[in-house]
């Protein structure tokens, strides 16, 4: 076994029998390099990756391949999920390499750690002979090495770069209405997404689209992200049988998916049907919320109340092989078995045709109809219908049960837990469900108790009762995004207190006042070869950007002019970068907070939380809600209590109207 056996990460132990001498990222190895004069070889990619695994079925098992890297290279394996700065970093040489970037990403790289080199998944004689030249450039002409590297290490530090304007610019609303019209024209309006191929969910996109729709009256821009919506419920990203969605769909119409179910998917998603269900009371939308963290509660939570990462893409097949999808998809045979006498009415639903088929006679379940047109054309009830769906499904899911499942990648991220937190949060405003709340408290508490220590910094990564990487931007921005949402639905002031403390942590760890922006890593952690700020909304949110929304929001809360003054910097900073709108939707969010329809409610009196869930449960993303049930010193509710009556105290443009006790006026003047 190589030294990848003393880590807990299941990506690298997954590599711990290669014979390839693997070692983790940390300060020996890289030492190591240097006093070899070694090229180093940095792999990087996560458990839960398809071709990471057919690279290391390939290459890294592979006798040879492995006698090439082991006597001429120090080799390092890197988890992305637990570093996503060293992730980041050589990403962007690769991209500036080669113009793409993925996963297995490999890059060469001289012992100091700048990279010569880099890509993605190679085959086994185009890695050796790839590996071999390397080495051989390297050791005849150096300095052609050293210098290309060092051009390389420029580029890597320019695109690193934000350009702090230091220029007030405004933040008009009307200004959004021509990136939007661009963006539209990008639009499927068949099946919903982008008009390309693979299709990726990308949450935030229309989290923002959402809300414009309604804030601007677009009804074509709103039915968009509604047959988005449904189509991605009907298609086989979205696990019909047992709930969760895959990452994406290689094709347009959100059938085959990459087939492993991240964290972080599924809590961003469950968010934004929570919202759109609000918003339209869809019961398709309700479906997947239920179904989804039914699958998160019983497939990725941990006793404690942690959430694990992730489900393996691969599971063995009938052969006992490792097979991309296996434990998802069918055959018509077996369909024909357990389905029985309803199987020609279950085609119909999920397409056993030429339409749902996948590749060798397997079948990935999707819908292309609605029930309700499936119903009428079978003249036959609905309801009926949709009883026999979930009786189908039942059976499928008991028979599923009988194969060997996905591998779980059980290490807990401090970031995805938050963003699952969140999703709970969410889906409890959208359907009151108070078990949902319950989940929800419980794996803050499992953040609080585990990841966060008495010397006030968060832990990246837990597993096994232990954490050994720092906290990046990307846990404190979630964890205090989540908190916020906590705060909402329970007016426990300890959320917020707890926000703001690891706020200020923030600012005084991360915030770059040159740049006017915050570093992805803490400034108590040690240097990589280029510094990363991410200000790019792409699956997952840019850490700016939640950071700018959850300023903007301590601020009203605390009244603190700083914490406003930082995120309003980061918001004029970006805006002239706002050509490509699908990567900065966040940022275009928190744009929106600043329009004159943003408003601020205070709900005091001993009804607050019966009234706050009834205003939690509408879809008004332009409305900052707090509120207590006694006397608070928080500044925004300060001297507005009443222990005789409840208080409604609307606010808008820094004005307070005159409170009132009357609940129906309050709700005529949010909508």
């Amino acid at each position: 076994m190589n030294q990848l056996s003393q880590e807990t990460s299941p990506y690298l132990l997954q590599h711990a029998n290669n014979p390839v001498h693997w070692k983790a990222w940390n300060a020996k190895s890289l030492a190591e390099a240097k006093e070899k004069n070694s090229l180093i070889i940095i792999s990087i990619g996560y458990s839960a990756c398809h071709w990471c695994h057919v690279m290391e079925h390939e290459s890294f098992e592979d006798q040879e391949v492995a006698e090439v890297m082991n006597q001429n290279f120090v080799t390092i394996k890197v988890d992305r999920e637990e570093r996503p700065d060293v992730d980041a970093v050589y990403m962007k040489a690769v991209q500036i390499l080669t113009g793409r970037g993925g996963w297995p990403l490999n890059v060469v790289t001289l012992p100091d750690g700048r990279p010569i080199w880099g890509g993605t998944y190679f085959r086994k004689a185009d890695w050796m002979e790839t590996l071999d030249k390397l080495q051989e450039v390297y050791h005849l002409e150096p300095e052609k090495v050293i210098e290309y590297a060092e051009k390389l290490h420029q580029g890597i530090q320019s695109i690193s770069i934000v350009e702090n304007l230091k220029s007030k610019t405004s933040v008009a609303q009307e200004d959004l209405i021509p990136l939007v019209e661009k963006w539209k024209e990008d639009f499927d309006m068949d099946f919903g997404g982008m008009a390309r191929a693979p299709k990726f969910m990308m949450p935030n996109n229309y989290h923002f689209l959402l809300r414009f729709a309604l804030q601007k009256k677009d009804m074509k821009l709103f039915d968009f992200v509604n047959l988005t919506l449904t189509r991605m419920a009907y298609g086989g990203v979205f696990d019909t049988v047992d709930g969760g969605f895959s990452r994406y769909s290689v094709d347009n119409k959100w059938h085959v998916p990459h087939f492993e179910k991240m964290l972080y998917d599924n809590g961003q998603l469950v968010s934004l049907y929570s919202d759109a269900y609000k918003l339209t009371k869809n019961p398709l939308y309700k479906e997947v919320i239920e179904k989804t963290l039914s699958f998160v509660e019983k497939e990725l939570m941990n006793s404690e109340g942690g959430f694990y990462c992730a489900l393996d893409a691969d599971s063995l097949d009938t052969e006992n092989h490792l097979e991309e999808g296996a434990f998802y998809v069918w055959k018509i045979p077996e369909l024909k078995t357990i389905i029985g006498d309803d199987f020609e009415l279950f085609s119909q639903v999920f397409n056993i045709n030429t339409f749902g088929l996948w590749e060798d006679g397997n079948y990935v379940l999707i819908q292309n109809k609605s029930l309700k047109e499936i119903a009428k054309l079978n003249n036959i009830d609905v309801a009926i219908l949709q009883k026999k769906k979930l009786f189908w499904e039942e059976n499928l899911y008991t028979n599923r049960e009988k194969r060997a499942k996905p591998r779980l990648d059980d290490k807990c991220l401090t970031s995805w837990n938050a963003i699952m937190l969140k999703g709970f949060i969410d889906a409890y405003k959208a359907l009151e469900d108070d078990n949902y709340l319950k989940s929800a408290v419980k794996n803050a508490d499992f953040i609080t108790k585990n990841l966060w220590t008495s010397e006030g910094n968060l832990f990246h990564n837990y597993k096994n009762g232990k954490s050994s990487i720092n906290g990046y931007l990307e846990d404190y921005c979630f964890v205090i995004s989540a908190f916020i949402s906590l705060y909402e639905v329970t007016f426990d002031e300890k959320w917020l207190l707890s926000a703001k403390q690891l706020t200020d942590y923030s600012l005084e760890h991360f915030y770059d006042e040159k740049s006017g922006f915050f570093s992805f890593t803490s400034n108590l952690d040690e240097a990589l070869i280029a510094s990363h700020f991410e200000t790019e909304d792409n699956v997952i949110p840019a850490s700016n950007s939640v950071m700018g929304k959850n300023l903007f929001l301590l601020n009203i809360y605390f009244e603190n002019s700083y914490y406003e003054k930082v995120s309003q910097r980061m918001l004029q900073n970006i805006i002239p970068n706002l050509q490509y709108p699908s990567a900065y939707s966040n940022w275009m969010d928190l744009a929106m907070h600043y329009s004159e329809e943003n408003k601020e409610l205070a709900i005091c009196g001993d009804s607050a939380l019966e009234y706050s869930k009834k205003i939690n449960a509408i879809y008004l993303p332009n409305v900052i809600l707090a509120g207590t049930v006694k006397i608070s010193n928080l500044p925004f509710l300060k001297d507005r209590f009443d222990i005789n009556q409840t208080l409604f105290y609307l606010c808008q443009n820094r004005t307070c109207g005159t409170p009132t006790d009357d609940f129906e006026e309050i709700i005529t003047n949010l909508n």
